[in-house]
């Protein structure tokens, strides 16, 4: 037996290797688009069975995954701890994704903008302030009209992240005094 191993060890060879047990070479399979007529429909692809979850896909909690409730509707709130490190890390993930559109103060006259694209709408306008948390979590992981979807290039919890500085930037134009604790207020006057 040691001899035999030894002998399939592996050697520069013009030769085609040996395998003891050739069956990861010659694998009875169907490749995509193949025929098979095992099945009615002549089809080696499957349809999964309804109710199939992509690996991956399962999401106990699909507020926070898609920011919506169960009826639908976009929720009102932010599902994480709203806090300055998620702050800082909505700042940069938007400077990085979001910017070159809408530009950092989110008056949409990012650079792109400048290049002769559609300006998209600022975020300072009524209707855009009036939207829910969930709405712009959608908005950013779908898109709408000229606005490509992010999903697959920005994380779940960096999407809120951005919804948190979004609402960041708008405040930064819309605050009023009443938003100052009133210990503070004093210095800003």
């Amino acid at each position: 037996m040691f001899v035999l191993l030894l002998g399939c060890r592996g050697q520069i060879s013009e030769k085609p290797p040996i395998h003891p047990v050739p069956d990861m070479d010659d694998q009875p399979k169907f490749k995509a688009q193949e025929e098979n007529r095992f099945f009615t429909d002549g089809s080696a692809m499957r349809v999964p069975v309804p109710g199939t979850v992509a690996r991956g896909e399962y999401h106990e909690n699909e507020e926070y995954f898609t920011g919506k409730d169960e009826n639908g509707k976009p929720i009102d709130y932010i599902p994480e701890a709203v806090n300055l490190a998620l702050l800082k890390r909505g700042q940069e993930r938007y400077n990085i994704y979001c910017a070159p559109c809408h530009s950092r103060v989110g008056d949409g006259l990012g650079m792109v903008v400048k290049r002769g694209f559609p300006p998209p709408p600022s975020f300072h306008q009524d209707n855009i302030r009036a939207y829910a948390d969930g709405h712009i979590f959608d908005v950013i992981s779908n898109g709408i009209r000229n606005m490509p979807a992010y999903k697959h290039q920005i994380p779940v919890k960096d999407r809120w992240a951005i919804v948190a500085y979004f609402r960041a930037l708008q405040r930064s134009q819309h605050a009023t005094i009443k938003d100052v604790p009133e210990e503070l207020r004093d210095k800003i006057k």
